[in-house]
């Protein structure tokens, strides 16, 4: 007689979620390409009224960062929220990464350039005694290092898109997430941070400018490097967490409520510098290792 008693060691398939579940972290990634979009429009309303109303210029370009901001805080939560529900699809992933092509990209590039670059005045600076710039070279430099960083970071996501489990030249601890290279949001960040606390004022004088543009080329380079960044993906709130990190977080997001200016700052610019102090501290302990001193040869045993 055949056994007919069900196998329960058979796996029971998953049931999908509704078709409905997979539009919420689309809606959050739809947000996000507006931000991107408003800070694009913004940068363009700063540069036609700096002229004649330079106020309500400074005002576009402050609002064109604080849309690059709240860009990267949509682009953070859509994932979350597709991995939380189920929803992950190829569709979301590659609909992400034009949404950051976008908002990270596009959006910084233009207001690093219209910003930073475009109202220097002056005939030309001397850099030294036997070279100056002038106003037409800065222009130009300007342009190219602001096609440079959304160059950088079209790249760092194609990368990030083609490699299943990217390594980091210098890898740290197994158990532990890490990205290869500065992500790209946190790189627009930290171009929306440096604006936003400085009054959003566009820049008017060389040096200020020749600065700028080398913290431009600095994050492109950062994002097309193989440095070890840390990945906030293995910070999971649903599960049960220590008291000091509630309590840290609590305090972060008070800071940022009450300073938004300095702290939004000193968190983006500490998250790039990160990578660079720890590539520094791999390189030092490298070298500053000592040699392993060679096998002693055995002495011969005479019987």
């Amino acid at each position: 007689m055949p056994d007919l008693t069900p196998d329960l060691t058979e796996e029971v398939p998953k049931k999908r979620p509704p078709r409905a579940a997979y539009a919420l972290p689309t809606l959050f990634t739809a947000g996000n390409i507006f931000l991107g979009f408003l800070s694009i429009i913004r940068s363009i309303h700063g540069t036609l009224s700096f002229a004649s109303n330079p106020d309500y210029a400074a005002q576009s370009f402050e609002v064109a960062a604080m849309a690059i901001g709240w860009a990267v805080l949509l682009d953070g939560l859509d994932g979350r929220i597709a991995r939380m529900t189920n929803t992950t699809s190829d569709f979301g992933r590659e609909l992400d990464s034009l949404a950051d092509v976008i908002s990270f990209g596009i959006a910084p590039a233009i207001l690093a350039y219209t910003w930073g670059v475009q109202f220097v005045g002056g005939v030309e600076f001397a850099v030294g005694p036997l070279l100056s710039v002038s106003i037409d070279q800065l222009q130009r430099a300007g342009k190219f290092v602001a096609f440079l960083f959304l160059v950088c970071g079209a790249a760092r996501l194609a990368r990030f898109n083609v490699q299943k489990n990217p390594q980091p030249r210098n890898p740290g601890r197994p158990n532990r997430k890490y990205f290869v290279g500065l992500p790209i949001p946190a790189a627009a960040a930290l171009v929306a941070a440096v604006i936003y606390a400085l009054g959003s004022h566009p820049i008017t004088e060389f040096l200020p400018a020749i600065v700028w543009m080398l913290l431009l080329a600095m994050l492109s380079f950062l994002m097309i490097s193989t440095w070890r960044y840390w990945s906030a993906k293995e910070l999971n709130l649903l599960r049960p967490r220590s008291p000091i990190l509630l309590v840290g977080m609590g305090i972060v997001l008070f800071a940022v409520l009450n300073w938004s200016k300095p702290v939004l700052l000193i968190i983006t610019a500490s998250y790039a510098a990160s990578g660079v102090l720890v590539r520094i501290g791999g390189l030092i302990r490298r070298y500053t290792r000592p040699a392993p001193h060679p096998p002693r040869p055995q002495e011969s045993q005479v019987g």
